[in-house]
This record gives C-alpha cells, sequence and structure tokens, in this order.
C-alpha cells in the first residue's frame, strides 16, 4: 500500500504553500487593480485545460478592463491536499486569493468556516444569474440562504467500456447492464476470456478521495433506494441500511474476486490519471465507473491526445441494484468561483467571474472541460451539443441524477465512506464490521443526528 501523507504534514504542505503565496504574492496583495485568482492545477503535468482557459480569460479581462491585471495562483496537488492548502490560505487577509475554485463538496463546510464572503449583493444585480438552472444555484447555497459560489458546470457519471475488449470477451458491442450482478459477470466473463487487462475499475479507499466516495460508493448506494445517506424528512443522516452493507459488499466482491486492478494501483492517490492516460486508450481496461468530464484529456493539444476514444469506447449508464426503477443512477458535483471572506479585492473578483460567465466563455470551458452547461442558454445551444461525442449522453443522464447532501458534516462522512471501503478493499475488515465502523464515525461527526434504516 503506497505510504500517505498524515494530517499534520498535509498542514505542513498548506503552510509552505501559504507562505510561498506570500512570497511571490506580496506585490499584489494590497494592489486594488490586481485580482488573484486561485485554481487547482492538475498534477498531470500534460494536462494544461484549465491552465489555458484562465489564460485566455485574463488576456480578454485586462484587455476590456485597461490598468487591471490578473495574477493566476495555481495550486498544484490531489482533491484533498488542495482543499487543505487553499483552506490555509483562506484564513489570513495576507494569504487570501480574490477568486478561489472550490468544489461544490466542500463549499458548505467554507461557509460554516467563515472562509467565504456571500455573492447575493452581487447576483442581484447580474442579469446572466436567470440563466443559471435551480439545481446548480442550491449547490452553492448555505442553511443561511445566501448564495457563497457560482457554478461553472456540472457533471454526470456513468459506465465507460472497451469496445475491443469487450468484442474479445464475446460481449454485446451495446453493452447496457440492467443490475450489479451484469456489471460483475461481464468483469467476470472479461477476467476468463481476455488475461492481461483490468476487467473493472471502481475507485476506492481514502487516497482516491471524493473520486471514491462519489464514483464509486455513491454510484452504487443511490441506486439502493430513496435517499439513502441522509433523511430530508427527519434532517438526518442515515446509518444501519442494508444498501450500505451490500454496496460495501460489490466493492469487496471486486477486490476479492481480482476483477479490479491490483489494490496496491487503486491505492495509489494518482491512479485517476493512469486509468485516463494509460489503462483506456491502451486497451488495458474493461470497464471504468466514472465521469463525463473524461474526454477533456483525449482532446487535441489536451495532453493525451486520443481522436479515436468515441470509436473505442462505450457507455452505458449505471443501472438501480437490481434494476428497480427509474433503472439508471448518476451522481452530479461540480465546481464554483467563490470569493474569499479576507479577498482584498472582491469587486474586482466578481468582475472576473463575469468575464469567465459570458455565455461564449462559457460554452468555451463547458466543452474544453467535458462539463455539462449549467446556463440554460448553453444548453439550447445545438453548437455545444453536437461538440462532443458522449455529451448527449451524459446530459440527458441530468434528469435522474442525485446530489451530494450539502451539508458541513459531509465531508467528514465522506472520508467515513473512503475508510469503509478501504477496508473490504484491503481485507482488514469484513463488511459488517467495515459498515459498522462507518455509523460510528458518522455518529461522530454529526453529533448523533443519525436515523437507523
Amino acid at each position: 500500500m503506497p505510504v500517505r501523507p498524515t494530517a499534520p504534514l498535509l498542514l505542513v504542505t498548506a503552510l509552505v504553500a501559504a507562505g510561498t503565496l506570500t512570497a511571490c504574492g506580496g506585490d499584489s496583495g494590497d494592489d486594488p487593480d490586481t485580482v488573484k485568482v486561485s485554481f487547482k492545477q492538475s498534477t498531470d503535468n500534460q494536462i494544461k485545460v484549465m491552465d489555458t482557459y484562465l489564460a485566455d480569460i485574463k488576456k480578454q479581462f485586462e484587455k476590456e478592463n485597461p490598468g487591471k491585471k490578473v495574477k493566476l495562483v495555481p495550486i498544484k496537488a490531489p482533491d484533498s491536499e488542495y482543499y487543505t492548502k487553499l483552506q490555509q490560505m483562506m484564513r489570513s487577509p495576507k494569504t487570501a486569493p480574490d477568486l478561489v475554485y472550490e468544489d461544490t463538496f466542500l463549499i458548505n463546510s467554507d461557509i460554516t468556516s467563515g472562509y467565504l464572503k456571500p455573492l447575493d449583493p452581487y447576483l442581484d444585480k447580474w442579469k446572466d444569474w436567470d440563466q443559471f438552472i435551480g439545481t446548480s444555484k442550491s449547490a452553492a447555497k448555505a442553511a443561511d440562504g445566501k448564495t457563497y459560489g457560482v457554478p461553472d458546470g456540472t457533471d454526470t457519471r456513468g459506465l465507460w467500456f472497451s469496445k475491443g475488449i469487450f468484442k474479445k470477451a464475446g460481449l454485446p458491442a451495446d453493452w447496457q447492464p440492467e443490475s450489479w450482478d451484469e456489471i460483475l459477470d461481464a468483469a467476470r466473463t472479461i477476467k476468463k476470456k481476455v488475461p492481461g487487462v483490468t476487467p473493472m475499475n471502481i475507485y476506492t479507499g481514502k487516497p482516491a478521495g471524493e473520486a471514491a466516495t462519489m464514483q464509486g460508493m455513491e454510484m452504487l448506494l443511490y441506486g439502493t433506494g430513496q435517499d439513502p445517506m441522509y433523511d430530508p424528512k427527519s434532517k438526518k443522516w442515515v446509518t444501519g441500511s442494508q444498501g450500505f452493507k451490500d454496496s460495501l459488499e460489490f466493492v469487496e466482491t471486486v477486490y476479492k474476486e481480482k476483477l479490479g486492478p491490483d489494490v496496491t494501483d487503486a491505492l495509489d492517490p494518482n491512479f485517476a490519471t493512469r486509468v485516463r492516460g494509460e489503462l483506456l486508450p491502451e486497451d488495458k481496461l474493461g470497464i471504468n465507473l466514472d465521469g463525463s468530464w473524461l474526454p477533456q484529456d483525449w482532446g487535441k493539444g489536451a495532453g493525451h491526445e486520443w481522436p479515436q476514444w468515441s470509436k473505442k469506447l462505450g457507455l452505458a449508464h449505471m443501472p438501480t441494484q437490481n434494476g428497480e426503477a427509474p433503472g439508471k443512477v448518476s451522481m452530479s458535483g461540480g465546481w464554483t468561483w467563490a470569493i474569499p471572506a479576507k479577498a482584498s479585492n472582491p469587486d474586482l473578483a466578481f468582475k472576473f467571474i463575469e468575464q469567465m460567465q459570458t455565455k461564449a466563455n462559457a460554452q468555451k470551458w463547458y466543452v474544453a472541460n467535458s462539463g455539462i452547461a449549467v446556463r440554460k442558454d448553453v444548453a439550447k445551444d445545438p453548437a455545444y451539443l453536437k461538440a462532443q461525442p458522449g455529451l448527449k449522453f451524459f446530459t440527458d443522464l441530468v434528469p435522474s441524477t442525485h446530489y451530494r447532501p450539502a451539508f458541513p458534516a459531509y465531508p467528514k462522512v465522506s472520508t467515513a465512506v473512503q475508510e469503509a471501503m478501504e477496508k473490504v478493499t484491503t481485507g482488514d475488515a469484513s463488511v459488517a464490521d467495515a459498515a459498522s465502523g462507518y455509523d460510528e464515525e458518522v455518529k461522530a461527526a454529526t453529533d448523533g443526528e443519525v436515523i437507523e434504516k
């Protein structure tokens, strides 16, 4: 198993990052004409999608606002370390950027911590805000009713599969499983008939972070029944559910039967980069439970150029456990642009958001990032729908998608999910014990605000 940095080490890393920002960003810290924009830079050096997009917006912004400057502050780190570094930076006016890229799963936690500024005074005067779909707006809304972020797209998830491997295994080119068992059966067939490839990938464990929770556990869990993680009626988190145990059992089966990647690989924090850049393009992976954004790595000049991907890969929706209505499952998340409470130039920061979120610039980003449009005018544009293979497939999953419970306790609950998954992946605990451990962690994270199902 790979060695993971401990929490104190992550904090030291964050402090170093914050100190570095002070050192290199000191000139613009009090400059009212410079907006500092912090974002997550890919850990894969060949992937420059966000860098290229922001460089273009910076150029536009500086041209249209003479005398104003944009300072891009990339943070190159895996998701979990990115969140830690960002929070550390936002704690002090000396290191706080003016604009930050916030994952919707963490935004409520950061709102509760007082790191972010409410944007309602800006949004009330911004006519384009009416173009954003309601569900995307709610992803950045806090319990106080105020909105703290502007979404730059959403995503959905499904099953990617290799047509070449399926052909060798005698599986159909138009494969569409109707239950979890049919997915496992296909993976077992691949293992038997196509040696030397990984039959299936499902992200798991703490090193994978939120990818394990969302692309892994929740894509299973939300196919076991209504409100399987948080009960909106009682306003309590769910523990003791059979659906959670069944989902863990699926993960256990994948790794116990060696239908998935080697455990050491699965618990490598950079494994997702290998999946996109190596295993799928090189026909080494049969089935991949993953997100709509994968093609961003395969476009022209994107780093792992693969123009044939739409001919080589098939797409299938994730089924419910036994094919129960509505028959398909997806999870949606996404990222937002938010302004830290201690930002030096919040007005200029929102002006930069407006520049990024013109119809033309938003559409350019959705296509480059393989994102799902959250602007109504873009979603209706035929040019957007035809811009990339697979875009219509993933956009059509929106009606049957689910959103994570947007509450401050979610990040801790998510970590508990990852720990339970890791235990059954490595065989360190039975499904029952791992589920029990999850229940105890959820009770601790939510001050006992749970409901047994």
